[in-house]
């Protein structure tokens, strides 16, 4: 079948197309430019351009009967009822949106532009009862919370999906002591999005643990990968019994049927011999208040070989107090070696699905200078 490129930045016209692709009739391109070659099995609903956490481009291949099957999962999971739509609908987060919205027989409310306090409150107080959210969006919704008719349309919600990142310690402890119904999702465009809330997979879904690394299989999985036969062989695999299974590249852990997120396999850096995870580092980091939105890398260092760099967007006279708090943290929680050398300050730059851009930041390492140092570690 022949794919139909859509402007995945109109969430008005992804709506409009979306009966057509559920039906498998109508296909779309979201988020690139189809070539006269890109053909798709009888029932694809849709190909999402993605780069995922791996900073690989990847074109993800969804059946109709994979959507459906997570929306309606969903429904099963959380309750049915009026969504708000507040990321772009050319992600897999932003279409479930409207996926769940169209199988509810319900009209989304679509966000224009950011996702504001005062939005929200106007999504509330217009019926809206589910939203899919970042952790940076709902770290902003925290911070307004001060505002009683903020916190009232938080907590008028039935459900808000947080998900596409890890979400810190600190954004999740606030948001619970403020009784907001915030539900934490796992998940990726392989799987239709998220599968694993508040760690028990949804219906149809299961997990497995193999070598640190999570697999997942279910109705939610993706086709494969557009165009690309290896990276598809590579990331899907079947088992003895004839079942198919998604390598994540995610460590994790499964206890008494909880899936537990430790971070990337491969986000690793290796500084004077020694292996550090660069998200087991950035999870102490976001431990610390005014942190909760840090990322954290791998930067060259010429006695270590490799270190890791702290980017945050904080008040300036703060920097250097901020970077030996999360120095402490660190050394505390992953040990001495892992500590950050650097707290490189400025705004985070994002993707329009509000994770941070990190290969920006990547190339950015290179060229800026640093901003607080500290001495050499003993």
């Amino acid at each position: 079948m022949r794919l139909h490129p859509i402007d995945s930045g109109d969430p008005r016209a992804v709506l409009e197309a979306l009966p057509a692709a559920l039906d498998g009739t109508r296909p779309l391109a979201l988020g690139f430019t189809p070539s006269t070659g890109d053909e798709v099995a009888d029932g694809t609903a849709a190909v999402i351009a993605t780069s995922g956490s791996s900073g690989i481009p990847k074109r993800v291949v969804l059946s109709a009967q994979a959507l459906r099957s997570s929306a309606e999962a969903t429904a099963e999971r959380i309750g049915s009822g009026r969504w708000t739509l507040a990321l772009p609908a050319g992600y897999v987060a932003g279409l479930q949106v409207l996926v769940r919205s169209l199988l509810a027989g319900t009209a989304p409310m679509l966000q224009q532009g950011k996702l504001t306090p005062d939005a929200l409150v106007a999504a509330a107080e217009a019926g809206g009862r589910y939203i899919s959210v970042v952790p940076a969006q709902l770290d902003a919704l925290v911070d307004a919370a001060g505002d009683p008719r903020v916190l009232a349309a938080l907590r008028a919600h039935d459900a808000i999906l947080v998900g596409g990142q890890a979400l810190s310690d600190g954004i999740r402890m606030r948001a619970a002591e403020l009784r907001i119904p915030f539900v934490h999702t796992y998940g990726s465009s392989e799987t239709s999005g998220g599968c694993v809330y508040d760690g028990i997979p949804l219906d149809g879904v299961r997990v497995r643990r193999v070598e640190d690394e999570l697999q997942i299989t279910g109705p939610t999985l993706a086709t494969s990968y557009l165009g690309a036969p290896g990276l598809t062989a590579r990331a899907f695999i079947t088992d003895e019994h004839g079942t198919r299974w998604y390598r994540t590249g995610d460590r994790g852990f499964i206890l008494d049927g909880e899936v537990e997120v430790h971070g990337r396999l491969d986000n690793v850096i290796v500084s004077g011999g020694v292996n550090i995870s660069l998200d087991r580092v950035e999870q102490a980091v976001r431990g610390v208040p005014g942190l909760e939105q840090a990322v954290v890398l791998g930067m060259p260092d010429e006695r270590w070989g490799e270190a890791s760099i702290i980017f945050a967007d904080v008040r300036g006279d703060e920097c250097g107090r901020m970077l030996e708090q999360a120095r402490d943290r660190v050394e505390v929680e992953v040990g001495r070696h892992a500590r950050p050398v650097q707290l490189e300050n400025g705004e985070i730059p994002l993707l329009a699905s509000g994770k941070p851009d990190r290969e920006l930041l990547r190339r950015m390492i290179h060229d800026v200078p640093p901003i607080h140092d500290v001495p050499p570690r003993p």
